[in-house]
């Protein structure tokens, strides 16, 4: 089965770091996209916010340079995480990310 999402964006929540107790760091963040796309031959506006988590030592370097309105691309699989008061939220887990160049 394939599971693969490739999504551009704009960080709009403080990354979250922690180290899980068997020692795998994670860091936590959440992506908001917004573009327009065209379907059934029309426009139409495209907007989500999406959570991501980021596992393992692999990827940990490039969240350091991530922070509040860092825009990105994040490629990787989703999964639903159940949530502390029982409902199930999509998750974007990133296996590669890009730092997308503001050009300032």
């Amino acid at each position: 089965m394939t599971n693969r999402l490739v999504l551009s964006g704009i960080v709009c929540r403080t990354p979250l770091r922690k180290v899980s107790p068997s020692g795998i760091p994670h860091c936590q963040f959440v992506l908001e996209h917004r573009s327009v796309q065209e379907e059934a031959g029309f426009h139409r506006q495209a907007w989500c916010q999406m959570p991501v988590i980021v596992s393992g030592h692999e990827n940990q370097a490039i969240t350091h340079s991530i922070t509040v309105g860092s825009r990105i691309t994040v490629q990787g699989f989703i999964s639903c995480h159940k949530a502390k008061n029982g409902l199930s939220k999509m998750v974007l887990h990133a296996e590669q990310i890009e730092l997308i160049d503001s050009g300032d």
